[in-house]
């Protein structure tokens, strides 16, 4: 037996197709493939693909706001979430990125790196009304600690937006300020219910070690063997015929430090 469990349902985000389509040179060959290994996750019967178009939309079904003083985007992802909301509704006029992302740490768990302390970082939020935009709300461990270390009074200005989350996760964070979400799953996680993106299966930084290399996942066949029982060859096959198209060096602040 796997010690990783085959979700009941599994989403994938495809944030893949985009990312072959802004290919030049590798782009007639990339897009093929990555038409190929969704085709194949699709297979698995309990995947369902998920596009941004849909959980934007589902995000914006949820109401309207006036736009807010400032969103914080969590790294990255998050970042590109609010970028992306805003573009559709214009609630976020000033977007800022808090840097952070969460490490294995070779114990089974998990540590926060960042090249400041959040604290710092948030140090000089305005008066109004703020938003902490991420792209998934899984354990919750990210969106806890920036919200924590918002100051008092700010945190009592926020609201959180993510486009996807497990619906168990949802009411440790609403016990500190209001949560939006544009696509909720029902269940515990990793046994009902888990995501991912699809870039991770090819690209590295999916998977971050503390004081190791990053990993993509299907550098990880545990993980593979559990989430695509059926089609794990098939699927690790086309994964590593689509790695040296689409990886990139993933970014790393300097001086980054577990926290």
């Amino acid at each position: 037996m796997t010690a990783t469990p085959t979700p009941r349902r599994l989403y994938v985000h495809d944030d893949l197709t985009e990312c072959a389509w802004s290919l030049s040179q590798a782009r007639a060959t990339a897009v093929p493939l990555v038409a190929e290994l969704l085709d194949t996750i699709r297979r698995e019967p309990h995947v369902a693909l998920l596009t941004l178009a849909e959980q934007l939309d589902g995000l914006l079904r949820r109401g309207g706001h006036p736009p807010f003083r400032l969103a914080i985007g969590i790294g990255a992802a998050g970042e590109a979430v609010a970028r992306a909301v805003d573009a559709r509704a214009g609630w976020f006029p000033e977007i800022v990125r808090v840097e952070m992302r969460r490490e294995e740490d070779g114990r089974g768990g998990y540590v926060l790196a960042t090249p400041a302390p959040i604290a710092r970082q948030l140090a000089d939020v305005p008066d109004g009304a703020i938003a902490v935009v991420d792209d998934t709300l899984f354990s919750g461990i990210t969106l806890r600690a920036v919200l924590e270390a918002l100051p008092r009074d700010a945190r009592r200005r926020a609201r959180v937006f993510c486009l996807r989350a497990v619906a168990e996760s949802i009411p440790a964070i609403e016990a500190l300020c209001p949560v939006t979400v544009g696509v909720a799953a029902p269940g515990r996680i990793l046994h009902d219910v888990s995501f991912i993106n699809a870039s991770g299966l090819v690209r590295r930084g999916a998977i971050r070690r503390a004081g190791a290399p990053p990993l993509a996942f299907f550098e990880r066949p545990e993980w593979m063997r559990a989430w695509f029982p059926t089609q794990v060859d098939a699927v690790t096959r086309l994964c590593r015929r689509l790695h040296p198209l689409l990886d990139r060096p993933p970014v790393v602040p300097a001086g980054a430090t577990a926290v």
